[in-house]
């Protein structure tokens, strides 16, 4: 019982640390960034297992780790106020042509992520934007004044307006 109270105590924590990490960089991963996540893998699973290095107590510690992420993704899906919190919610950072510098502060994006978005989006000058929004898992969705979407998927419809 001591590891399942360790690896969700350790499930906790990484899961805040993600949220707090911020969108972007949990979405941008480089290859040291992977490496750290591996070495930081391992770390977790010395502090979850302890002293306890046998196959049964391996395989608790990564039981409860995935029943608590089904866990989470059942109470996201079936009650819509707590998606909010647990992954997060669309942040627009561009209105109108206007960017939003509160917004990026925030989000501790520097202008040089939103001008690689745009250009990746084949839009050249930020004030031909008319909406640019993060979405929870780091992507950005570019509406221009054309009154197209540049990204590869329409929006499913029925999603709430912003």
């Amino acid at each position: 019982m001591d590891i399942v109270i360790r690896a969700a105590i350790v499930f906790v924590l990484l899961w805040v640390v993600l949220r707090v990490s911020g969108r972007r960089q949990v979405s941008q991963l480089t290859a040291f960034d992977l490496i750290l996540l591996v070495t930081l893998g391992d770390l977790i699973s010395q502090t979850v297992l302890q002293e306890d290095l046998s196959l049964t107590g391996g395989a608790l510690a990564v039981a409860t780790f995935a029943l608590l992420s089904i866990l989470l993704s059942w109470v996201s899906w079936r009650f819509r106020r707590s998606r909010r919190l647990l992954e997060g919610e669309p942040t627009i950072l561009i209105k109108d042509g206007r960017v939003d510098d509160e917004v990026l502060r925030y989000e501790r994006l520097p202008i040089q992520d939103l001008l690689e978005a745009a250009r990746e989006h084949g839009v050249r000058d930020l004030t031909e934007i008319d909406l640019m929004i993060l979405e929870p898992d780091g992507a950005f969705s570019v509406f221009t004044r054309s009154g197209r979407q540049d990204e590869e998927e329409q929006p499913a419809k029925g999603t709430p307006a912003t």
